[in-house]
């Protein structure tokens, strides 16, 4: 099962809530990479968003980022997930904002959750709960 997002400039954008002419700086400049699909259109890899998320944290940090409470979702990319035998740790880039939450192995497993894959961290209390959208 292949988890991983392709995901067009536009989706990107609305992602790290940011214009889509920003993002198509970005890949201008070479600092995100981008493919072509069959169609022409710019593409950028899910996995390759989500390692330069985890090290370009400031460019999601720029003017127009959503601001919310912590009794909010935040939908962002994994850039990162990390299990051992029974616990296992997500982190999502929404934005401004970096969210770890910490789980079972078993439901990260169920879930499928990797890098690169959209994701909304639901926050309430100090409770951190991952959900994927259906797919169809």
């Amino acid at each position: 099962m292949a988890n991983n997002t392709r995901m067009r400039l536009g989706a990107v954008a609305d992602l790290l809530d940011v214009s889509a002419d920003t993002v198509r700086r970005w890949v201008d400049s070479g600092k995100l990479k981008a493919t072509r699909s069959e169609g022409g259109h710019r593409e950028i890899e899910g996995k390759d968003l989500a390692k330069w998320l985890a090290t370009n944290r400031s460019a999601a940090s720029l003017p127009g980022a959503p601001r919310q409470s912590a009794r909010n979702s935040f939908r962002g990319l994994i850039t990162k997930v990390t299990k051992d035998r029974v616990v296992a740790q997500v982190e999502i880039q929404s934005g401004p904002h970096r969210l770890v939450s910490l789980m079972t192995r078993e439901a990260v497993d169920e879930l499928g959750l990797e890098p690169g894959m959209e994701a909304v961290a639901s926050v309430k209390a100090t409770q951190v709960v991952v959900s994927i959208a259906a797919h169809e």
